[in-house]
Formats: structure tokens, C-alpha cells, sequence
């Protein structure tokens, strides 16, 4: 007989027994993970172990680095210590002095872990670790939890885990275990439902409900009304139209709002802010017509107008075009500034699309009236070249632009506006046209000038027999070059047909004046008339001479 753990066993019964249970239920003394009270009975630097009792005469190993803090050592030998047992090894059991800390704050939170006054049992952890069953949390105080690979339910990325921060519930306390098992699916599931939940209400109920500004974003703004977040989308801020959310609002800011649609498919709520105010077009459609005058503060200049703000949450649009009456306007703040009070008229109002257009122009006096009452026909005054086109010029006199046509900008007939000026030439012309119907104004610089006609009337007069060259062929007559550059015109009916036909260009031609014309700048001559002429000298000289008797006449003819 023998005794073995306390009992009596036959020897002959021993040899039968199996030697390695004997062992395991030694080691079983105390289960994996149990914390207990050891002494440190050597340390082993130069390993870096530490061998600690854990009673029984039974040495446990831990490393070093378990009980350093940098590079001082928190214990010495003969210390006692609480440590984690941990599964054997070949080389012995093993033990943990940070194990057991933890274990402490785990079965410390069990303790004072009440479920039903936490009933949302929400925590924030950081994932540290994992395991063939899942992963090791902690929270911000050091306590462990453990997320089930089941539970996880986010994204299939398993290799970037460590250092994950994500809320988790609280399913499952285990005192005897001591293990606290979270679940990320779960906490989803409930949001999913609550979202689900307050969303039908709010899309139901139609109400105006109070949300506060989560994140301003270029395009609008994430409002959190209850736990879900919707979307503002800038063009529903205000009655105004499209705004930039910054300029008005900065997160965190609480905000009404009311919800004005809902994607099931990508689960996007749509909120408004201007849906929850009342709606001022509806103030201003009975009580404002096109033609009131109104006083508005410019709010935004764009290339192509203006926005302009009626102090109720309304804008009128401003056209560059209406901004002054002067057709070349490059920019509108070359004429307003942002900020300034403008008092302008209505020219368009549509409360249903809620569109308002406004006129400055339309309060100024008009540039053409203005021009009235300072010049008549036969002004001559000063002007700018502001742009040359194919049958002439305008040019800029005040506020108005008159036209210079190419007919009246030289005496020389092959001149033309192109040829003479360019934009920005200061020039000096002569008003000669005013139409107040059409509000038209037409100018000439040749006015201001002696004509060519002028000098050669000064050596010519009407009846004087001339030679020229043929310089043009019309159906109408014919063009010829006299003297000094000038032109002028035998008529179709001042030549014969027979000379007409047999005329080419650079033939010499000999006809006499019969207009000069110095305020047109014409000359017209005659084929015929000199033919006349001439017969009428022919004449002449027969009926002064006394010895010529019509006998004679008509026997000179005969011959």
C-alpha cells in the first residue's frame, strides 16, 4: 500500500495507473487564466525570466519585462505578487504579472457592471489583438473585451485591425469566466432599426423638428436630428437659392429643419431648411408688382449681374444688362460694390418659380434724353472711337454712342472708317443727324472739312468745257477724273447711246459743267450739252458773217 494525493492505492493497482493524469490533475489544481499570489524567488536578468511560487513548491517563469517599468524593475526578490497562471510549457508553467492586472480591471468592471441601469450597454473600445475566435478590446480604461469574429460586422480587412476604435454593446457578462463579450453586429442592427423607426416618423409626421449641424460640406450640410443624419443640400438653406452653408453657419449650431424626402435604396435622408420657415414669396406675390420701386442691398457680384438681397430671405437677380444704360459695361463692379444699398425697379416676379428680376437702368435718367438737352444737329464736338465695323464707326459722345459712316468720314470716296482711325482715337466730328424715334444719332468729320470741290469750283464754273479720263462704266452713266483729283458724273442721258457704247475705261473725254454742287461734293457733266455748244458757235459765226448768203450755205452743205 502507498498513499498518493492524500490516499491509500495497492502498488499492484499504481503500476496500472496512468502516470500523466496523476500529472494533469496536479496541474489542475488551478485552471488557466487564474490569478493567485506568488513569491519571487529569483531573478534572472541575465534570461530575462523571473521565477515566481505559486505554492506547492511548484516555480513558475515570467518575463522580465512583465514587471520593468523602462528599465526599473517595480519588484524585487522575496516580493510577493499576483500573477495569471498560464498553460505549461516544456520548459515549465507560465505565469503573467500583466495578465493579472488585467484580469483585475475586468473582474472590477464585472463587479460594479449593473445590466439593467445600463440598458444600452454601448462602449467605445480599441481593438489590440485577435484569435482564431476573434478580437481583444480594450477601453480607454484598460478593461478587456472580446468581439467574436461573428460579431465583428465590418469590413472583410482582418490584417488592419490593430488600433481600430469602434462602439460596441455589451452582450454577455460572465463572472465565473470572467469575460466580457461585446458585439459590433448587434449595436448595427439596433441603429439600423432605430434609424429605420425615426425616419418613418419623421417622414410621416411631417413636422418641423430641431437637429444640430454634425459636418459643412461645399455641396451642404450633414444634420444629426436624432441620431440620424440627413442631408441639407445648399440649395435648400434658403429661399434665396443656391448659399454657401459656411458663410451662415458653423457646426455644432442647432437648426430647424423638416424632412423632404428618403432613399430606401441608399438610405440617404433629405432635409430642409427653408421647408421649416415660412415661405416669403408668398408674403411679397399679392403685395409686390412688376414696376414698384424697391430698396435691396447687393449681396454677391458675379461676370454676368448681380444678386441683390430684399432683406426677407428673398434675392433678386440684377442682369448686367440693366445695370446701366451704357452698352459697353465690361464688368458690373465697375458701376456697384458688394454691400451697397441700391434702390431699383421690379421688372419681373414670378412667385412660383420664385424668380424676381430687377433694373437699376430703368431709374437713370436715359443717356439719349440726357444727350438731348445738351446738343442739337450742327454741334461739332469730341468723341471716342469705341468700335469700327464694316460700314463705319461709333463713337462715344457722353453716354451715347453716335455713328460715323464710312460715306461720312472723308471726301475721299476710297476711304474708309478702318482705313483712318482705330478704338480709342479721339476724334472731332460734326453732328448731323438726330432721330429721337429710333434714338439714332449719326456723325460726320467731312462736314468739318472743304470738300475737293470746293478748291476746284474756285477754278472752274458751270458751262466750262473740260477733259477727263473715264474712270468707271455704270448702267446709270459714266465716272470720269478731271483735275486735282476730282470725280465726277455724266448722266446716261447727257451722252448719246451711239458714244456710250463705243466709251472703254482710260478713254479722254471732253464734255462741259453743267453742276457744280459744293455741298454734296458733285460734279455733273454733259456730252450733248457741249455738242449744242458747240453747233450754237457754229452758228454764231454764220450769222455774223453779212457776206454769207443761205445760198451759200446750202451749196457748202451740198458739196
Amino acid at each position: 500500500m502507498a498513499q498518493a494525493n492524500g490516499e491509500f492505492v495497492d502498488l499492484d493497482d499504481y503500476q496500472e495507473c496512468d502516470f500523466q493524469s496523476l500529472l494533469d490533475e496536479h496541474d489542475n489544481r488551478h485552471s488557466n487564466g487564474s490569478v493567485i499570489e506568488g513569491i519571487i524567488v529569483d531573478i534572472r536578468d541575465d534570461v530575462g525570466e523571473v521565477c515566481v511560487d505559486v505554492g506547492e513548491k511548484e516555480e513558475a517563469i515570467m518575463p522580465i519585462d512583465e514587471i520593468k517599468n523602462a528599465d526599473t524593475l517595480l519588484f524585487k526578490k522575496g516580493d510577493k505578487i499576483m500573477v495569471a497562471l498560464l498553460s505549461s510549457s516544456k520548459n515549465g508553467r507560465r505565469v503573467s504579472y500583466q495578465k493579472a492586472l488585467r484580469k483585475a480591471k475586468v473582474d472590477e468592471f464585472i463587479k460594479n457592471f449593473k445590466e439593467e441601469e445600463d440598458k444600452d450597454n454601448i462602449i467605445e473600445v480599441e481593438l489590440i489583438s485577435k484569435n482564431n475566435g476573434g478580437y481583444i478590446a480594450v477601453n480607454s480604461e484598460g478593461v478587456e473585451f472580446f468581439l467574436p469574429r461573428s460579431q465583428y460586422n465590418l469590413s472583410k480587412d482582418t490584417k488592419n485591425f490593430k488600433h481600430k476604435k469602434l462602439k460596441v454593446k455589451i452582450i454577455k457578462v460572465d463572472d465565473k469566466d470572467g469575460s466580457i463579450i461585446v458585439s459590433r453586429k448587434k449595436l448595427s442592427d439596433e441603429e439600423r432599426k432605430k434609424r429605420k423607426e425615426l425616419v418613418k416618423n419623421i417622414m410621416e409626421l411631417d413636422n418641423v423638428v430641431e437637429g444640430i449641424i454634425k459636418k459643412i460640406t461645399s455641396y451642404g450640410m450633414f444634420v444629426d436630428v436624432g441620431g440620424v443624419d440627413g442631408l441639407v443640400h445648399y440649395s435648400e438653406i434658403s429661399y434665396k437659392g443656391h448659399v454657401n452653408p459656411s458663410i451662415h453657419y458653423k457646426e455644432g449650431e442647432k437648426v430647424l429643419v423638416k424632412a423632404i424626402g428618403y432613399d430606401k435604396d441608399k438610405k440617404h435622408l433629405s432635409l430642409s431648411i427653408k421647408a421649416a420657415m415660412p415661405d416669403p414669396w408668398n408674403e411679397i406675390k399679392d403685395g409686390l408688382e412688376v414696376g414698384d420701386t424697391i430698396k435691396v442691398v447687393v449681396s454677391n457680384i458675379e461676370p454676368y449681374g448681380a444678386f441683390v438681397d430684399l432683406g426677407n430671405d428673398i434675392e433678386g437677380f440684377l442682369h448686367i444688362s440693366e445695370i446701366s444704360w451704357d452698352k459697353n459695361i465690361k464688368h458690373p463692379k465697375d458701376y456697384i460694390s458688394k454691400g451697397d444699398e441700391l434702390d431699383v425697379e421690379v421688372i419681373e416676379i414670378d412667385a412660383l418659380q420664385k424668380r424676381l428680376r430687377v433694373s437699376l437702368r430703368n431709374l437713370l435718367l436715359k443717356p439719349f434724353d440726357e444727350f438731348l438737352k445738351k446738343y442739337k444737329v450742327g454741334d461739332v464736338v469730341k468723341g471716342t472711337i469705341t468700335s469700327i465695323i464694316n460700314f463705319g464707326a461709333f463713337v462715344k459722345i457722353s453716354s451715347i454712342e453716335a455713328l460715323l459712316h464710312n460715306d461720312d468720314c472723308s471726301w475721299d470716296r476710297n476711304k474708309k472708317c478702318k482705313d483712318l482711325y482705330k478704338v480709342g482715337d479721339e476724334i472731332e466730328v460734326k453732328i448731323i443727324k438726330i432721330d429721337p424715334q429710333n434714338q439714332k444719332i449719326s456723325l460726320s468729320v467731312k462736314d468739318l472739312q472743304d470738300s475737293p470741290i470746293h478748291f476746284y469750283a474756285q477754278k472752274h464754273k458751270n458751262n466750262d468745257i473740260v477733259k477727263g479720263k473715264i474712270k468707271d462704266i455704270k448702267d446709270f452713266g459714266v465716272f470720269v477724273e478731271l483735275d486735282d483729283n476730282v470725280d465726277a458724273l455724266i448722266h446716261k442721258d447727257d451722252i448719246s447711246t451711239k458714244d456710250l457704247e463705243n466709251l472703254k475705261l482710260g478713254d479722254e473725254i471732253e464734255a462741259v459743267i453743267s453742276l457744280i454742287d459744293e455741298k454734296k461734293n458733285r460734279i455733273r457733266l454733259s456730252v450733248k450739252a457741249l455738242q449744242k455748244m458747240k453747233e450754237r458757235e457754229v452758228l454764231n459765226e454764220l450769222n455774223s458773217n453779212e457776206k454769207v448768203t443761205l445760198g451759200d450755205i446750202i451749196k457748202e452743205q451740198l458739196s
